[in-house]
């Protein structure tokens, strides 16, 4: 087995970790945000970019990669990594939140899911088994197992089957795996109930996993209800192994989740927004789409040091979008996916010094009041 976790030090004020993942194909240092590359790309930026800025791992879907350009072409192309150039890790989520949000195109049974495929309708079946043998085919490094990613808000009766046959289908995914380079990680689901999220971590931990992670959250929940989920699940799962919170999410829910003992983390947010033309900075978000900007003569963020901010003015990047240009969605999306990545050096740093606390202050202290944007978390990959 060539995955492995180490944690290194933890923060003296808070449950912030800092932890090192191995690999078969690198290190990742932890807490770690990935850019979403749902189908075998990260959108509008190139491989050797996301290297470039300090990507070290990305995610990429089972679904869509199922449904086009199909698993077993990808396998015969020399997998994933080769197939879109990519040297470094790849997650890949298991299809089901894809799956079940096709509402009434899909029918779930304790075997799997039955579905119509987005594209042209043609019927196809997704099971446990059959969504860890897609992933293995894709050459995925870190595998999820296949759950149901339970709406908000849903019935308590609902909540604790879909919970319980997540659970049954967790096993199923274990035993399926027959790639033992890959690691496997488990997914706590449990809605917004306290005991059943201790009854989904307690039997993922007892079937044993390599990394566990957060399910159903940023599903349409406030903030303040995803932070309590985080604060009593987290602390119940191992501390030896990587603590993943699913499609989540703005910058602060990333300071949060840290503060709390999350390790990773992925989210549409930096790239979706981008392609909309809104800009996450120090101070907060712009949209740069606005009339204000057009004679702006400074940078995005004057304290970023990012590539579009030492070289073009928002005035610059207002015109791209304006005028539909394809540079409008690669300048933004360098400059969202920097800040993301910087946000999350910045935090490893920190619980290395012991300064977390403060270094989330100050995350604070800096940021001005919002703009009334729409907030967009796991409810559908870019």
């Amino acid at each position: 087995m060539s995955f492995s976790f180490d944690l290194l030090q933890t923060d003296p004020r808070s449950s912030a970790r800092r932890g090192r993942i191995s690999t078969r194909r690198g290190a990742i240092e932890t807490p770690v945000f990935m850019p979403v590359g749902t189908q075998a790309t990260v959108k509008a930026v190139l491989p050797e970019t996301l290297l470039e800025i300090g990507a070290q791992v990305i995610l990429a879907n089972t679904y869509h990669l199922f449904l086009r350009p199909g698993h077993e072409r990808v396998q015969r192309l020399g997998g994933l990594h080769k197939f879109m150039h990519w040297p470094r890790p790849i997650l890949t989520d298991s299809g089901g939140f894809q799956v079940f949000s096709l509402g009434k195109l899909r029918r779930i049974s304790e075997e799997g899911v039955t579905f119509q495929s987005h594209l042209d309708g043609s019927t196809q079946v997704l099971t446990p088994e059959s969504s860890i043998a897609v992933q293995e085919a894709l050459g995925a490094d870190i595998l999820m197992a296949f759950d149901e990613c339970i709406p908000y808000p849903a019935e308590r009766e609902y909540v604790a089957a879909s919970t319980a046959r997540s659970g049954r289908w967790a096993r199923r995914c274990r035993e399926a795996r027959t790639d033992a380079g890959a690691a496997l990680f488990g997914i706590v689901q449990g809605g917004m109930h306290r005991d059943l999220r201790a009854q989904s971590a307690a039997g993922l931990i007892d079937t044993g996993f390599d990394g566990y992670a957060l399910g159903g959250l940023s599903v349409g929940e406030e903030a303040p209800l995803m932070y309590e989920v985080m604060e009593h699940t987290l602390p119940l799962l191992p501390a030896d192994r990587p603590r993943y919170v699913m499609g989540v999410g703005t910058p602060e829910n990333l300071i949060e989740g840290i503060w709390r003992g999350a390790d990773m983390f992925d989210c549409v947010m930096p790239t979706r927004n981008a392609r909309n033309g809104v800009l996450f900075t120090t101070f907060g978000r712009i949209s740069i789409k606005q009339a204000r900007y057009a004679d702006d003569p400074l940078p995005v963020d004057p304290d970023c040091r990012c590539y579009v901010c030492r070289n073009y003015s928002r005035a610059y990047l207002r015109h791209l979008y304006q005028g539909d240009e394809i540079l409008a969605s690669m300048l933004n999306t360098h400059h969202n996916l920097h800040f993301y990545l910087q946000l999350m050096a910045g935090a490893r740093q920190a619980i290395e010094e012991g300064s977390f606390t403060d270094y989330r202050a100050d995350f604070y202290r800096r940021r001005e009041p919002a703009e009334a944007l729409v907030e967009e978390g796991r409810n559908g990959y870019c």
